[in-house]
């Protein structure tokens, strides 16, 4: 959430960003009007118990006629009192209840528009001419089943729609694929953490994850427990009403979780393969630090996601998402989409935001410089979703004879293999 300060203080500002996210500028009215009733009702409050403390001193005092006066205004002052401290509790929740539903503050060079507006900052390598290469390139499914390494029709059977197994090489892959992003984050100083894949409803909520995205979001009623989409959720809720020493940011986590989402809205999009699926396991990035360091932070989360994909030999492109693709917590979002071959388009395989202190005050996590104590920031960055990775190495590095070339920084987490083979029908 936003501080509220700066709401007050500069209106204006949180309007344009409402606006520039295309969400509802009225609530931030309807944010300062509760927020006003908020703090004059904890003031009416305050009054009143004062008053009645001091009657309170006045009546062993009393006597007579004088005491049973004092009584009467006792017990008056006592059900204005209680009336004031509902009133007070009553603006409380509004005012939390509106400002839950404010998006983070958006940078302002973040292009404004839609999914489609946003901003080609960097296109690095260039995709193979397959036509030049004398033969058609194959879809990541086709070649899925050559190699033995993909079974959609069996996953279906079993789990339903966008569920799949990775068999053999497939499964191989896989690990070969978390293996090396975790040895790409503990080079850099990221701690692994394996993750719970359940968690609380204030974890979801606290990362921003119930407001727009709550369509998306698979919920245990019976244990009212939410499967989270990212390691992001349970990684932002590591330290939740925390207070961690200044000295000791940056604190860089990778998280290793299982991913579930609901692909809600996604009907008839990319229903064949496994680039859209409802489970799928992923490497994230995840940092807390100063305020004041979060943009620089922001900017080597994504040098470290385009030296992942660099070291995979796949063409991509960086994008500066708009205004309105952003999602609630964050500022600023950077995408990096590989070339999809079958698909003649860039595709997201890595994102990275910058969420400042949005989701540390939702969630209370705090830092101490000396006596001061205030709200950190928080970012996080795919390092590696293994599905869609799979989909973009096995187009972008397969040969005319339905192998597949392994690029050589994965190698030695393939048993050296240099190259994936068809296997035997």
């Amino acid at each position: 959430m936003i501080d509220l300060r700066l709401l007050r203080e500069d209106p204006d500002r949180v309007r344009a960003s409402q606006r520039a996210r295309g969400e509802d500028v009225g609530i931030v009215d309807a944010l300062l009007t509760a927020d006003e009733r908020r703090r004059s009702s904890s003031v009416r409050f305050d009054e009143l118990r004062a008053e009645q403390k001091a009657l309170g001193k006045l009546i062993p005092k009393a006597a007579g006629d004088e005491k049973a006066e004092l009584l009467r205004k006792a017990g008056e002052l006592s059900a204005a009192v209680k009336a004031a401290d509902a009133e007070q509790d009553a603006a409380a929740e509004e005012t939390q209840r509106l400002l839950l539903q404010l998006g983070n503050l958006v940078h302002p060079e973040v292009p404004v528009g839609g999914e489609d507006d946003f901003a080609v900052l960097e296109t690095v390598g260039t995709p193979r001419d397959f036509e030049a290469e004398g033969f058609a390139p194959k879809d990541h499914l086709e070649l899925g089943e050559l190699l033995g390494a993909i079974d959609t029709e069996r996953g279906a059977k079993v789990s339903g729609s966008r569920f799949y197994y990775l068999t053999g090489i497939g499964a191989l892959l896989e690990f070969a694929l978390v293996n090396a992003a975790m040895a790409q984050a503990t080079a850099a100083g990221f701690t692994p953490v394996l993750t719970p894949a359940l968690v609380k409803p204030k974890a979801m909520e606290g990362t921003g994850f119930l407001g727009q995205a709550a369509d998306d979001v698979y919920h245990l009623d019976k244990d009212d427990l939410y499967l989270v989409g990212t390691s992001e959720v349970p990684l932002a809720a590591y330290h939740m009403d925390e207070i961690l020493d200044a000295g000791e940011l940056p604190r860089r986590y990778a998280g290793f979780s299982s991913c579930f989402r609901r692909e809600a809205g996604s009907y008839g999009k990319d229903t064949r393969g496994i680039f859209r699926v409802h489970q799928f396991d992923k490497v994230e990035m995840f940092v807390y630090t100063t305020p004041e360091e979060a943009e620089a932070e922001h900017q080597r989360l994504l040098e470290w996601e385009k030296q992942w994909l660099t070291s995979l030999e796949l063409p991509f492109r960086v994008v500066d998402l708009a205004s309105g693709d952003l999602g609630s917590s964050a500022t600023r979002k950077f995408d990096c989409e590989a070339w999809i071959p079958t698909q003649g388009k860039y595709r997201e395989l890595t994102s990275t935001s910058n969420t400042t202190e949005f989701q540390s005050r939702r969630l209370s996590v705090r830092m101490r410089e000396g006596k001061r104590v205030r709200p950190l920031a928080t970012l996080n960055g795919t390092l590696c979703a293994v599905t869609r990775t799979i989909v973009a190495i096995l187009e972008n590095h397969q040969q005319a004879d339905g192998s597949v070339r392994v690029p050589e920084a994965l190698r030695p987490f393939l048993g050296g293999r240099e190259v994936l083979e068809p296997v035997a029908q």
